[in-house]
Order: structure tokens, then sequence, then C-alpha cells
């Protein structure tokens, strides 16, 4: 009877434990209803479907082969690349620890003591000999998992895992748009050199005969204009040099993402460049799924819930069961008698009273900690949607101006050869002759850059709808 009564004193534990759970269940994960209706700025006349360019594999989009070698060199060598790749390998390190959380411990511990009594104490007043013991045990512990938070706390490190491995793929978007935005600047830059150093040629030509004109007495061209002539070779020979600079400039920037000392790079030409991929945005949903950034943010703020969880279920008691075995003996040839072995087994409640508020205040900051992923993961969503939306606007505007500059090229391209056939007969200015030619340059200038600006709108598009990690 007495024995009765006391395993039934245990079962209370198990009792007690299980209404305490129906008190705390862990709660599941969700995702947030986010709307994005509108989140382009589209016209509303725009048909939108369920197909992205951002689901076109990058060398697709970029077609030229030296820009596909260059990305594919970055993709492989360069260090932030390299960096998000170690990061992963830590998450990955931490989940595995957190996939075994609901194992046991165990520990091996072997020991040997030695006790030399004082003469003048309670053992050498006795006149006993120096004790020696020896000791060889394995200890278990084991705590269950009652209110979920240990699976709670693997859910937080498999989010966090999954967020590095988001993470490493909006680096590699990143990467491949940055090469491929450096790459067709360098392009734009060797034609306005181009067009530069042929401004510079056909300058200097002009000099030469406006000199000569002014030794052979025309009216209309005076020691002004031939100093005007000199001033635009000066000109053009100092937007070289700019030009010139921010090549090497762009050429050393590449060079890094390369994971290279800084060298010349090999390029093909601007006017070789074709966009051949639809711009196709979708619907503004599949951001979720497409965008790196997003899918990362979204992991974050599960790890953010999943902790809160955890902190949660600190509150309750939890328990633990030990268990331990071994051999003890005060002489090591009795070691591995039967009397040598020693055993126990226990199992313990702990419920926190009183910590200095140290229990709430984590839960209080687990809670404020998941407020704030939310709100990352929704000003994720809007920064995805004004990326698409700029990009958007700027291929557009570019497209537009490149229509324009075109006329206007050759608008001032014909000024120009007019103003220079009225100057032969002394109906012009070589004011008004050096006026136009300016002006024809900027343009052509202007139509290279602009050029430059739709070729990176596409690349700014290809990026913000999360393309180039797949």
């Amino acid at each position: 009877m007495r024995t009765i009564n006391k395993f039934s004193k245990f079962l209370f534990i198990p009792i007690g434990l299980f209404f305490l759970q129906s008190c705390f269940v862990a709660k599941t994960y969700e995702s947030p209803d986010v709307k994005t209706t509108g989140l382009y700025r589209i016209d509303t006349t725009t048909a939108l479907d369920s197909t992205s360019m951002a689901d076109i594999p990058w060398q697709q989009v970029f077609t030229d082969t030296i820009l596909q070698r260059y990305i594919n060199q970055a993709i492989e060598n360069n260090y932030d690349i390299r960096i998000a790749i170690q990061n992963i390998n830590t998450a990955k390190a931490y989940l595995r620890q957190g996939q075994s959380g609901q194992l046991p411990t165990l520990n091996v511990q072997a020991g040997y003591n030695l006790l030399h009594p004082s003469k003048y104490g309670q053992y050498g007043a006795t006149g006993q000999d120096p004790l020696q013991q020896y000791n060889l045990t394995a200890n278990l512990s084991w705590e269950a998992d009652i209110w979920g938070k240990i699976r709670s706390q693997e859910k937080a490190l498999n989010a966090k895992y999954l967020q590095t491995l988001a993470a490493h793929k909006a680096v590699k978007t990143r990467l491949i748009s940055s090469v491929a935005s450096i790459y067709y600047q360098l392009l734009a830059l060797d034609k306005q050199e181009k067009i530069t150093k042929q401004s510079i040629k056909n300058s200097k030509n002009s000099l030469e005969v406006t000199k000569s004109m002014k030794e052979a007495g025309y009216a209309n061209v005076t020691a002004a204009a031939v100093k005007q002539t000199e001033a635009q070779v000066y000109n053009s020979q100092v937007i070289l040099l700019g030009l010139k600079n921010n090549v090497k400039h762009l050429e050393n920037t590449l060079s890094i993402l390369l994971a290279q000392k800084p060298h010349s790079i090999k390029r093909s030409a601007l006017n070789q460049q074709q966009i051949t991929t639809t711009l196709k945005t979708g619907v503004p949903s599949l951001l979720m799924k497409n965008r790196p950034d997003v899918i990362a943010a979204e992991y974050n703020l599960i790890n953010a819930f999943e902790l809160t969880n955890v902190a949660k279920a600190s509150f309750y008691p939890s328990l633990t069961i030990t268990a331990s075995a071994g051999l003890s003996s005060l002489a090591i040839d009795n070691w591995f008698t039967g009397d040598a072995f020693l055993a126990s087994i226990g199992a313990g409640l702990l419920a926190p009273i009183f910590n200095h508020r140290q229990i709430r205040t984590q839960y209080e900051v687990a809670l404020t900690q998941k407020e704030t992923a939310l709100l990352n993961y929704k000003q994720t969503i809007l920064n995805a949607g004004e990326d698409v939306a700029n990009a958007l606007t700027d291929y557009k505007n570019a497209t537009e101006k490149i229509a324009i500059q075109t006329k206007q090229v050759d608008a001032l391209q014909k000024a120009t050869d007019y103003s220079q056939e009225l100057l032969k007969y002394g109906l012009a200015t070589y004011l008004q002759v050096l006026t136009a030619r300016d002006q024809a340059l900027n343009a052509e200038l202007g139509i290279i850059d602009s050029r430059y600006q739709q070729l990176d709108a596409m690349v700014s598009l290809y990026q913000a709808l999360g393309g180039g990690w797949e």
C-alpha cells in the first residue's frame, strides 16, 4: 500500500504538466497578409500576367559573351559571394546543433581523489591513513520538451539558415547587376571617347582653316574667332581626359568585383548591345518568391516569431530527467567487482518564481523584435515595388529621350553644315559655327548617355524583379 502511495505521488507530475500545457501551446507562424495591388505604379490599363523577366536565366538576358564571362568570374571569385557562403556554413552549424536539442546529453567523468587528514582534525585524531578514491561515471540528462521550447528554437534556427541562403541569392543578383551595369557604362564611355576624339580632330582642322581665312583677309573671321576655335579644341581635350579618367575608375571597380587587381577590361561595343528580353514585370505578388531580400526579410520574421515562443515557454516549469552509472572504489583492485557499481536516476521540476524580471524582459524584447521584423518585412516589399517602378520609369524615359535626341543630333549636324557653308559667303559669323558644333557634340554625347541609361534601366528592372539568382 505504501508503494502505491509513493507511485501515485509521481503521477501528479505528468498530470500537472498536462494541465499546464493546455495553458500554453506554441503558436504556428502564418505569413502576413500584405496587399501588393498597385505596388508598381503601372497604368491600370496595362495588363499584368503571371510571367516575369525575373524567371529568365541571366545568360539569356545578357547575351554579350564577354560580359557573360565576367559575370561567371564574379560569381565564382567575388569576396562578397564567398563571405555569404561562409555565413551559410555558420548558420548550418547552428541549425545542426538545434536539431539535436531534443536528444539527451551524455558525459563521462573519471576522477581520482586523495584525502590526507590533518593530524589534529577529525580523521587525524583516529590515526586514519590517507584516503584514495577512484571514480568512473557516466551522466545522462534529458529535458522534456513539454512546451515546445526546443522545437521552436529549432524552427528559429532553421529560419535563420534559410535567411542566409536568401541573403546569398541577394548578393548574387546584386553582383550580376553591378557587373552588367559597369560593363555597359564602359561601352558608353568608349563611344563617347571615340566621338570626342573625332571632335578634337575636326576642331584642329577648323583651327587651321580659321587661321588661313584670317590671314586671307575674311572680314567675318577675326582674331577672336581664331582664339574661340582654339578654346574649343582645349574644351574637347578636357572632356576626353574626364572620359578616360572615368574609364580607369570603372575598370578598377569591375576588377575588384571579379576579385582581381585593377587592370584594363576587354569589352565589345555599345552598338552591339541589344535588348532581346521582353520587359515583363508580372503581378507584384511574384516579388514574394522572386526577390531574395523579401524572402530573407520573411525568414527573419519567422525567426523572430519562433523566438517569442521560446521566450514565452520560459515562464513554465521545465522537467529534467537525470541518470548516472559508474564505478567507485577506494582501491583500484576492487573496481571490477559488483560492489563498486553505483547508479542513480531522478527527475527534477524547475519552475521560475523570481529571477530579477529576466524572463519577462526577454519575452517583451522578443515581442518588440518580432514587431520590428514585421515592419522591416513590409518596408522591404515597399522598397521592392519602388525599385520596379523606378526602373520602369527610367527605361521609358531613356527610350523617349533617345528618339528625341536622335532628331536633335540630326538637326544640329545639319545646322553645323549650313553654318560652315554660310561662313564661306560671309553670311554667318564663326561664333555661329562654333556654337552649332558644340551643341552637336553635346547632343551626340547625350544620346550615348541615354542609351546607357536605357540598358542600365533594363538591368535595374531585372534585379528589382528578383532575377539572376536561379
